[in-house]
C-alpha cells in the first residue's frame, strides 16, 4: 500500500461519483435538465447510472469533473439562472472497483443470509 501511495499519479486517478444538479429559478419540472446532463455523459462515453436522487458516474477523475462542469454550462445555456450541484466522490488505491462490482458485492452478501 505504501508503495502505491509513493507512485500515485494524480493525473490518472479513477473515481466513482454521485452528483445531483439542481437548476434554480426554472419551476418544478426538472426532467429536461436532467436529460440534458444525461446527454453530456452519453456524448463523453462516461459510464453512468441515473437514479431518482441523482446520477452515479465512474471513470478518470478529470473526465468526471469535466462532464459535471459541462452539465453546469449546458444548463446555463438552456436559460437556467442558477445551478447548484452536490457531488460525492469515492477513490481507492488498493484495487480497481466499478459501480457494478460494489452493487454485486452487496447482492452476494444478501443471498448468503
Amino acid at each position: 500500500m505504501a508503495e502505491k501511495l509513493k507512485n500515485l499519479d494524480d493525473s490518472d486517478m479513477n473515481a466513482i461519483a454521485e452528483f445531483s444538479v439542481i437548476p434554480l429559478g426554472v419551476g418544478v419540472s426538472l426532467s429536461p435538465y436532467v436529460a440534458e446532463c444525461k446527454k453530456v455523459l452519453q456524448e463523453r462515453g462516461i459510464k453512468h447510472l441515473l437514479h431518482a436522487g441523482g446520477t452515479n458516474i465512474e471513470g478518470e477523475w478529470d473526465e468526471l469533473m469535466g462532464a459535471i462542469k459541462e452539465c453546469q454550462a449546458r444548463l446555463h445555456k438552456m436559460g437556467v439562472p442558477r445551478v447548484q450541484t452536490s457531488i460525492k466522490i469515492a477513490t481507492r488505491i488498493d484495487r480497481e472497483q466499478t459501480m457494478a462490482e460494489k452493487v454485486e458485492s452487496v447482492k452476494e452478501k444478501l443471498t448468503k443470509e
